[in-house]
């Protein structure tokens, strides 16, 4: 490790912020607000625009609209700063995701459903944070997921994430009959 400390030169800011809301007319939304910047002025390949330094090239959001079920029951999408003329038609596509449930399988289903060529790329890689933001959002108001089982019987929250691994100890607590403890170095 070098002595010398090491400076950093700023080149690009992207934040993004996610917000899940029950709305009043009984249906719930979760959006996606992406701002990209630029610590210099940028003049983007086969674009019109120069962006100055700090101004957003990207300042875009994405809100998914669905019921309890988790039912996508309408997209909406909004780009207040794009670096080409055509990117604002971009977010069109994503109706297709009406009528499809967030959960298991979405990740496979927005890659099927949009293809790359209709799709604003940044609104589509929105989608899987996002739907992970929705089903947190959900946690209280819906059933557990800890109930869930597969056709097996076993329940669906073992191994789907490193805290609820078979090895772990939340699966030792809530299903001791799943419980593999982890194998040691010796054991391997």
């Amino acid at each position: 490790m070098s002595a010398e400390p090491v400076t950093r030169e700023p080149l690009h800011h992207r934040q993004i912020d996610m917000r899940v809301c029950k709305r009043s007319d009984g249906l719930f939304e979760a959006s996606a607000h992406l701002t990209d910047t630029k610590s210099h002025d940028l003049k983007p390949d086969a674009g019109d625009l120069t962006f100055a330094a700090g101004s957003p090239i990207h300042d875009m959001r994405v809100t998914l609209i669905f019921d309890i079920d988790m039912i996508v029951r309408g997209v909406e999408t909004f780009m207040a700063s794009h670096p080409y003329a055509s990117c604002p038609g971009g977010g069109d596509s994503l109706n297709a995701l009406i009528g499809v449930q967030i959960g298991a399988g979405w990740n496979s289903k927005v890659r099927a459903m949009l293809p790359n060529c209709d799709t604003c790329t940044h609104l589509k890689e929105l989608l899987t944070p996002l739907a992970t933001a929705a089903i947190q959002g959900m946690v209280g108001l819906r059933a557990s997921s800890l109930q869930h089982r597969n056709s097996d019987g076993k329940p669906s929250k073992i191994d789907s994430c490193h805290g609820y691994s078979a090895t772990r100890e939340l699966v030792k607590i809530h299903w001791p009959e799943y419980y593999r403890p982890a194998l040691t170095d010796s054991a391997k």
